[in-house]
């Protein structure tokens, strides 16, 4: 113990609060809350007291903390979860994946309400449905009820904006009223919203019966297309209430969790039921040490899953009781704004989902161990190869160049990054080639390597950190000999000693070896490491070539009202609105054109001045890229 941690020992109050724990970095590497300070935090610096082998591990490395006084140990706890979901220290138990769930929303606080994905709610007076697992039911739920009820997908302001503007396609396909040109009243209106939060809230049966009537009427009447779109509508219905599987029948709202937990990973599984109906489920890692317990584990979870989650139910089950249970229900129920029950079931209906959802956690924790094997093989499994193969030690960090032009015109260079088999796209940099003109590969390549190390030698110097000064463990050339040696050559002007391999590609442009040491190596096609080569060229490939393109783009659509001072965006297309070629432009005068929208006198000058130029010339505004007599 530091003289630094015994002065702060000596100062630390006995009232409830927050701890922070820091390193010599001065990074947080934990946060803890207590009922007293001082008893709490002079335990973990008792010889006799023994937390565990993490705990241990993050006491050697403690260099100073501080600490926040609250007024209850419930304050103390909504500090600490805000405290671990800001800084993600190293030694707590967290969440692994901070996943988001989407909604139904319906703006009831509207005239004429709409139904919409929200990915959050907000108290704005709107009722919220979910949250759903997956975006793609909700997005097929809404379009489901929008065809029903015909409601409007548009977010304008009714009833200040009836008539502005003309009706949108899903008024022309029979699949809106048309609220915007007011041909609907607010209470008719309301009365579909209704029926809409009806359907939302799982009464479906009226719905059917309904649709039933209208299709065998229209059938009998012989509209045979009316009948088909009733019978679509009817099986969109069934399918839609089918994903929602009863599995009580008190219609209450609730969340059903269970831990399945091995030395390294734990993961928890949660059941969402909402008005009796299992509207989905979903599945969450835990990041965990060998002697965390599972209690503190669902404690943890529950403590950042709701703190995140806007929705919580009114009943929570979950599969063992969990420590300070008391306080975390009164938080929950603050957080809820109602009374929030946590129940561990041990036996009825309760207990058997909690089974079902212990059982379905121990099987995804198997199958995910099985999953990361796999994707262990096609990443560091395949790095190990490459290595095995190049005699080289371990390989992390794979770096891939690639150029791409059109016949030498806007060539560009593109450099990937794989770290540990995997993308690493924030690392990815793409080069627009300044010093070569026409299509010359080995220069370009040149020029990009140069500036590429160049500028990482700059960032080691300054300690920048980030961008370029990451260098790779092996360079990976985009073709054979040339390449590589081009390569070779820029490193060694910059002092730099990097491995560099070709990947070399057969007749038909596959991958077919590597190139290493003026050797070509063959690689067996089926392995993992030739199918992690081919990913890396691949990406490479077309990280260039989407950059290329963009490029392009830019460039076909210039025109030469660009290059006039005055002219920009909206000026230009008030004049293409104005003006049906460069011809009849060229022939207004300068009241003409200063009478365009956006125009004012200084710029009809100027643009006058410009077309009135000896030298512009109906063949110079063809090649800047404008069709003469069609457009500007």
């Amino acid at each position: 113990m530091t003289k630094v941690i015994e002065e702060q020992l000596s100062r630390l109050p006995d009232k409830p609060g927050v701890y922070l724990m820091h390193n010599a970095r001065d990074e947080i590497i934990y946060v803890g809350k207590a009922k007293s300070l001082t008893k709490r935090v002079h335990q973990y610096f008792q010889p006799s007291h023994d937390e565990g082998v993490k705990k241990q591990q993050m006491v050697r490395q403690i260099h100073y903390f501080e600490y926040i006084v609250c007024d209850s140990e419930l304050e103390a706890l909504v500090l600490e979860n805000n405290f671990i979901k800001e800084h993600r220290p190293k030694y707590n138990t967290m969440l692994r994946d901070d996943k988001t769930y989407p909604y139904i929303k319906v703006t009831t606080y509207e005239d004429y309400p709409r139904v919409v994905l929200a990915r959050r709610t907000e108290k704005d007076g709107s009722k919220y449905f979910g949250p759903f697992p997956s975006g793609g039911a909700v997005h097929e739920t809404i379009e489901l009820v929008q065809k029903l009820f015909h409601l409007r997908t548009c977010n304008r302001q009714f009833p200040q904006q009836f008539g502005k503007e003309r009706p949108c396609l899903n008024f022309h396909m029979q699949q809106c009223d048309g609220v915007c040109q007011g041909t609907i009243s607010k209470e008719d209106y309301g009365k579909r919203i209704d029926q809409a939060l009806d359907f939302l809230n799982g009464n479906d049966s009226s719905i059917l019966a309904d649709l039933n009537e209208k299709m065998e009427q229209a059938s009998a009447n012989m509209e045979f297309e009316k009948a088909v779109t009733y019978r679509d509508l009817i099986k969109a219905v069934k399918v839609c209430m089918s994903r929602q599987k009863v599995t009580s029948f008190d219609n209450l709202d609730k969340d059903i969790i269970a831990l399945a937990q091995d030395e390294e990973d734990a993961l928890i599984q949660i059941f969402f039921i909402r008005s009796g109906k299992m509207i989905g489920r979903e599945h969450f890692f835990m990041n965990v040490c060998l002697d965390d317990e599972k209690d503190s584990v669902m404690a943890a979870f529950l403590q950042q899953y709701y703190s995140k989650t806007p929705l919580i139910p009114k009943e929570i089950y979950i599969s063992l009781s969990v420590p300070e249970e008391d306080m975390l229900t009164q938080w929950l129920s603050e957080r809820r704004g109602a009374k929030v029950y946590l129940h561990t079931p041990k036996r009825g209906a309760n207990n058997r989902l909690v089974k079902m959802a212990e059982k379905n956690a121990l099987m995804t924790l198997s199958a995910d161990k099985e999953r990361l094997k796999r994707e262990e093989g096609r990443t560091i499994g395949a790095m190990k190869e490459i290595a095995a193969i190049l005699n080289l030690p371990g390989i992390m960090r794979m770096e891939a160049f690639d150029i791409s032009n059109t016949n030498g015109y806007e060539s560009v260079g593109s450099m990937v990054v794989f770290d540990k088999g995997k993308p690493l796209r924030s690392a990815y940099r793409k080069f627009r080639i300044k010093s070569v003109i026409g299509p010359n590969d080995y220069a370009s390549m040149k020029e990009v390597l140069t500036r590429r190390f160049t500028h990482g030698l700059k960032d080691r110097d300054e300690s920048a950190g980030e961008g370029f000064s990451h260098f790779p463990d092996i360079i990976m050339m985009d073709g054979g000999k040339g390449q590589v040696h081009i390569a070779l050559e820029v490193l060694h002007e910059l002092g730099l000693d990097i491995p560099v391999a070709g990947m070399v590609k057969d007749d038909h442009h596959r991958t077919r070896g590597l190139y290493y040491n003026d050797v070509e190596l063959p690689i067996d096609k089926h392995s993992e490491g030739f199918k992690l080569i081919t990913r890396l060229q691949d990406e490479a490939h077309r990280f260039a070539i989407t950059y290329h393109k963009s490029l392009r783009g830019k460039a076909q659509v210039h025109s030469f009202l660009d290059d006039i001072p005055g002219i920009g965006p909206a000026r230009r297309k008030s004049l293409m609105r104005s003006f049906a070629s460069s011809d009849d432009l060229k022939q207004a005068s300068i009241e003409e054109l200063e009478a365009v929208d956006a125009m004012n006198h200084k710029a009809a000058v100027s643009l006058y001045e410009f077309l009135h130029q000896e030298q512009i010339s109906s063949a110079a505004v063809g090649q800047t890229g404008v069709e003469e007599k069609s457009t500007l």
